[in-house]
């Protein structure tokens, strides 16, 4: 169970107070019993203790219901101090009682304990919904559950203990009273929750008000049905207790001690078992565990009868390991076990459903009437196993019959459960072997009543899995040709789903009106299991019926069925398992916008391209940018697998993901030693691996990089220096004479550490190596996603080049931008010409296809005409970038093969010329996709891509990105464009 639940105020202080006022219960009742049989003759004992369990239990079949209309009328934390106030009271009297040994005191005591809990009932349940959010119900009533069997475990040790040696009141009332106060000064940090009905008329005729409450519980069926299944799991449970100490004296030859010890395994037994209910909820109303738990309680009932059955106690045994040594003892444990376990299975969930369910201003009287319903069960129960024993029928034929009327009641159970039972299986199913995660599941309620789930579509699980998102029973649109495949037809018989047939566009009336008709609607609007892992076309008729509907689009991401063996994705795409871990976000619900003037086929483009903008900002918004850079390369290391090739270039050759990243830690542990004062280090490298395991390495060292123009001259250098305070430069022989920087180099030299990477590599020695081998995936100093990543600097076309710090997360929300427009994946190569101190080389051109699984080819200058085109033939290259002087310098010297394997080519900081554009499609059959961006925005702002191409545009804005045109002066077709998002800059530096 999660246990953050009780580290927070909205549910300990209630928890704690329920534990220690059942523990009070306890253990009064269980000292009064004790008291009873020391001092009174065994008929006259007998029948006293029989009434000093009616006196507590009657209470809640009298007061439940004048409990619940107080904690709907009044704030429930009020009350909830008020009576705990009271129990002090009544802990005083059971003081006295004991102290002057009085039986009539103590039973005072004691009814006065049972009209507080019968009370108390109804807040303690009905106020979990008023803190927590619907998914933590069932872990806080798994919590509840464990905590009340702990009582009773605990309470019933407690009595036997302090009257072990004769009940002193100098034992017993000091516990009784630190109990009590205890319990009224936890009470008081329980969060106050407002009256929920506070025109509510309270009826002092309590016989009445009880009636009403049960009466109207029965007017909702579903709720009716739960609170009978959660009141059957009381009635098992008072039947299987109360026989229990007989059972183990009469049968096993037992003693108080080996009650204990049962009751002990039975209580674990429940935590376990609500534990497990909770974990297979996982938030939602899930009830197939309650006919399961019940057919269970059936089996093990049985077991239980069959293992006493016809045995006849010898000598008692008067230690727990001559008790244990007996016969079928173990076994009983195991079967008492196995029924805690299976009941925690039938009322953790119903429970919580009854709560979910029940209308928010008269919760409290929802679960007031439960409590009577279940003490009504209990009630009769137990006086039918009193007649039946009255007329000789032995334990075992007491289990026997109870075991088969288990077996009756879980077949009734599946009969009318309120939930799809297929549904709640799938959902099982799921959390079982997929780890299912589910988040966002409010954002279905704020839909409204007959929202459009648009989910992504990765496998062929898809549609079961969208089943379990919702209570409701939703509409499947799918494709008809699917439809007829034999391995649908199963699903097809279990969910409603309608066959679509796009050359038939009465279809499209139809889920029109079965949406106006008020139901869910399903839909995945790329029509096919994604074939790239991105996102895919998106159908216009879809997007049709949420227009003319006016009905809310929810966005549904699913995540990890792709990795599956159901997916269509090759091993080139993903590295296939057999059950990933699965995440589903929803997403807020949103409405198509869609121009009013618009009619016709442009109405029905408008709204296919509305709805591909919520289903793009659907991938933006649930993609993981809470990291930091080296973070999110490690993550996609160990996800894709450190041998995979990360970066390439035409000297050192190639780089796993596990080398690059080794590389980078020992890197990164010399700069953390060397300039532990500095926090901003400059980096003067070419495109090429070591450039990339440098910047990673300096990362890792909890440095800022700051990325050096080499081509902007020694003054500007020094500027962006000065602006950075940068005092060391990182920088490399080889690459310094190759560039003929030799000069420059002196120059800056003069007023910053020039650090020679050649002569850093010479000192890195075997031990070096091995401690990055081992400390490879983890950071040498953590950072935070807000922290700046990299120092940038503009061109210097406002005057001096400004710094520009981009953070971690404006770097991973860019590239997430970029990804959710463009499919990509591990089968692509990046070659990249771009420079690594440019924002675009840097994003998209290193981080973007490293945090992608995707290879690099890094190639140190975009200016090498000849040589690049021979480089991306090569290297079999898919994606390249360019601006239009590069691009139209390698077509001029490329042959037409040398770009066949190339599927996209981006380009940027210049227009495209119209030449440029008709040369690649002529010689190369390639679309020039257009963008625009600056440094500031990390850099992309807007893009062209596959879907939405529009020549001598930049394409469509960003997902997650505002924008706002403002006029100038003298300025017709434009203006100053104003942006924000993620993406940008945390701010210059100067």
């Amino acid at each position: 169970m999660n246990t953050h639940l009780m580290m927070s105020r909205r549910f300990a202080p209630l928890f704690w107070t329920q534990f220690l006022s059942a523990f009070n219960d306890n253990f009064l009742k269980n000292t009064l019993v004790f008291l009873i049989l020391f001092t009174l003759a065994a008929d006259q004992a007998a029948s006293l203790v029989t009434l000093a369990g009616a006196i507590f239990m009657a209470p809640f079949l009298l007061l439940s219901a004048l409990g619940g209309e107080i904690a709907d009328r009044f704030d429930k934390a009020f009350v909830a101090r008020r009576l705990k106030f009271v129990e002090i009271g009544a802990a005083l009297l059971a003081v006295i009682g004991i102290a002057l040994s009085s039986i009539p005191v103590l039973l005072t005591a004691l009814f006065l304990f049972g009209v507080i809990s019968a009370l108390f009932g109804p807040i303690k349940y009905g106020i979990l919904p008023d803190h927590l959010e619907r998914k933590e119900l069932p872990r806080a009533n798994a919590w509840i559950e464990s905590a009340t069997f702990a009582a009773i475990l605990g309470g019933t040790i407690a009595g036997g203990v302090v009257s072990a040696d004769g009940i002193g009141v100098a034992v017993f009332g000091p516990i009784m009273m630190a109990l009590a106060v205890g319990c009224w000064l936890v009470s008081r940090y329980i969060p106050a929750t407002g009256a929920a009905a506070p025109n509510l008329v309270i009826d002092k005729n309590v016989l009445r008000s009880t009636w009403r409450l049960v009466s109207e519980l029965r007017t909702n069926q579903r709720i009716w049905r739960a609170a009978l299944m959660a009141s059957w799991f009381w009635l098992v449970g008072a039947i299987v207790l109360s026989i229990l100490p007989t059972l183990v004296k009469n049968s096993l030859g037992g003693t108080e001690i080996a009650v204990t010890a049962y009751l002990a395994v039975f209580a674990v037994a429940v935590a376990i078992g609500s534990a497990i209910a909770a974990w297979m909820s996982q938030g939602r109303m899930v009830l197939l565990p309650a006919p399961v738990g019940t057919a269970l309680m059936a089996v093990f009932g049985l077991d239980l009868a069959w293992s006493v059955w016809g045995l006849q106690a010898s000598a008692q045994a008067q230690t727990l390991s001559a008790f244990f040594s007996g016969p079928n003892t173990i076994r009983v444990a195991i079967d008492l076990a196995g029924l805690a376990i299976a009941g925690a299975f039938l009322v953790v969930p119903t429970f919580a459903a009854v709560q979910a369910w029940a209308p928010e201003d008269r919760r409290a009287r929802v679960v007031a009437a439960v409590n009577v319903v279940s003490a009504g069960f209990m009630t009769l129960g137990g006086g039918i196993v009193a007649a039946i024993q009255g007329a000789g029928v032995s334990i075992a034929g007491v289990l026997a019959g109870l075991a088969v009327v288990n077996a009756v009641a879980a077949w009734l159970m599946l009969k009318y459960l309120p939930t799809n039972p297929f549904r709640d299986f799938v959902s099982i199913l799921f959390r079982a072997f997929h780890h299912l995660e589910v988040e966002g599941l409010d954002n279905l309620k704020a839909a409204g009543p007959a929202p459009i789930l648009a989910l992504n579509h990765v496998s062929f699980l898809d549609g079961p899995l969208a089943l379990t998102l919702t209570d409701e029973e939703p509409v499947f649109a799918i494709d008809h040709t699917i439809a007829q495949a034999w391995w649908m037809k199963p699903f097809l018989k279990l969910a409603r789903a309608l066959p679509l047939n796009p050359a038939k566009p009465m279809s499209t009336r139809t889920l029109i009106k079965i949406v106006q008709g008020g139901d869910p609607l399903v839909i995945f609007p790329e029509g096919r299991i994604t074939v790239t892992g991105g996102l895919m076309k998106v159908y216009d008729g879809a997007a049709m019926v949420a227009d003319k509907t006016g009905s809310m689009v929810v966005p549904v991401r699913i995540d990890g069925l792709e990795k599956s063996y159901f997916s269509r994705l090759t091993s080139q795409h993903v590295r296939r398992r057999l059950f990933p871990k699965v995440k589903v976000t929803i997403l807020e619900p949103v409405k198509l916008e869609v121009p009013q003037e618009f009619k016709g086929r442009q109405r029905r483009t408008a709204a296919g391209a509305a709805l591909y903008q919520v289903m793009s900002d659907l991938v933006f918004r649930t993609e993981d940018i809470d990291k930091t850079v080296l973070e999110k390369i490690i993550l996609t290391a160990n996800e894709r697998g450190m041998k995979e090739l990360a970066v390439q270039d035409p000297v050192t050759g190639s780089l796993s993901y596990g080398k690059l990243l080794t590389a980078a830690a020992v890197l990164g542990e010399k700069f953390e030693h060397l300039y532990a004062s500095q926090q901003t280090i400059g980096i003067m490298l070419p495109n090429a691996n070591g450039a990339c395991a440098t910047l990673l390495g300096v990362m890792s060292a909890g440095k800022v990089p700051a990325m050096i123009n080499f081509t902007a001259g020694a003054a500007n250098i020094l500027s962006a220096c000065k602006a950075a305070e940068v005092r060391t430069v990182l920088t490399s022989r080889a690459f310094v004479e190759q560039a003929k920087l030799g000069a420059v180099v002196e120059e800056i030299g003069r007023s910053v550490e020039i650090v020679w990477l050649d002569d850093l590599r010479a000192g890195i020695g075997l031990k070096d190596k091995l401690l990055g081998l081992l400390r490879k995936t983890t950071p040498r100093v953590a950072r935070k996603p807000d922290d700046a990543a990299v120092i940038l600097f503009t061109s210097g076309s406002e005057g001096t080049p400004k710094g520009v710090v981009l953070t971690h997360r404006n770097i991973l929300a860019n590239a997430a931008q970029a990804a959710s427009r463009i499919d990509f994946h591990s089968g692509d190569k990046v070659f990249n010409v771009l420079p690594i101190f440019h924002s675009f080389g840097m994003t998209a051109g290193t981080v973007l296809p490293l945090i992608s699984g995707v290879p690099v080819y890094f190639y140190p200058s975009p200016l090498h005409y000849r040589i690049v085109p021979e480089l991306v033939y090569a290297s079999n290259a898919t994606i390249i970038f360019g601006t239009d002087t590069f691009l139209s310098g390698y077509a001029r010297t490329a042959h037409p093969y040398d770009f066949r394997s190339v599927r996209y080519c981006f380009a940027g900081a210049e227009p495209v010329k119209a030449a440029t554009r008709m040369t690649y499609m002529e010689k190369f059959g390639l679309r020039i996709l257009e963008g625009y961006g600056v440094t500031e925005a990390a850099p992309v702002i807007s893009i062209n891509t596959p879907m939405y191409n529009r020549s001598g545009s930049v394409g469509k804005i960003m997902p997650g990105m505002e924008y706002r045109l403002d006029p100038v002066p003298g300025v017709e077709n434009g203006g100053r464009l104003h942006v924000r998002g993620p993406n940008g800059m945390s701010g210059y530096l100067r």
